[in-house]
């Protein structure tokens, strides 16, 4: 049975009370062996360095400071997972492309990535952020091609729309790019973590991963 919310048609009403829980940090991964099972469903936030996913992450729970923003390209240097109210859990991957870090490290972070999308039951969904300014980037496209290989179920999210002047072109430049790719869920949503664009409509699709029962 949906939920009251759902039944009057609110998809984004509920998608709004999901994120309205609390939200914590439950561990920061820096290795594989501290990978565990997940009793919850997850989704997972991908993108290049600097391309504002602390920003969404913030945005989307309403929270100023969950996830650590910063101008520094590649800040986030582990896995960091969040429960949201004891129904979803939210993974905060490390950026890839370019960051102020020595080479062997970001290696390894590449690789921690690769370890934990690899069949990972749990997991329904991985959020693939993209630079509206920028559109696809060639490892944009080496990261589609690793997750197509892998069977990873992952969305195109085009970030900082508040920056570009025509955001629902550049997304449907970007959905020809993305046909190709078998795992690409075909809708390329247009965001803004500081004029909230788009976060509604995010919050609604995740809280079908989430309680997908409730759908439909």
């Amino acid at each position: 049975m949906k939920s009251d919310s759902l039944a009057n048609g609110n998809e984004h009403e509920y998608g709004r009370t999901l994120f309205a829980q609390s939200c914590k940090f439950v561990a920061g991964i820096t290795s594989r062996s501290q990978f565990f099972p997940s009793k919850l469903p997850e989704v997972a936030f991908f993108g290049r360095s600097n391309v504002g996913k602390s920003s969404l992450i913030n945005a989307l729970t309403g929270r100023r400071a969950l996830a650590r923003v910063s101008k520094t390209p590649g800040r986030t240097q582990q896995i960091n997972l969040f429960d949201l109210g004891d129904r979803l859990t939210l993974v905060d991957l490390p950026g890839y492309g370019y960051a102020r870090a020595p080479r062997v490290r970001t290696h390894a972070w590449n690789q921690l990535v690769a370890a934990y999308v690899d069949g990972r039951t749990s997991l329904r969904r991985l959020y693939l952020l993209i630079d509206s300014r920028h559109g696809v980037k060639p490892n944009d496209e080496e990261i589609m091609g690793q997750l197509d290989r892998a069977a990873v179920s992952f969305q195109i999210v085009l970030t900082k729309c508040d920056k570009v002047a025509e955001p629902t072109a550049i997304a449907s430049s970007v959905s020809g790019t993305i046909a190709k790719h078998a795992c690409a869920h075909p809708q390329v949503m247009t965001t803004s973590g500081v004029t909230g664009l788009g976060i509604p409509e995010l919050r609604t699709t995740i809280a079908t991963l989430a309680a997908p029962k409730h759908f439909g």
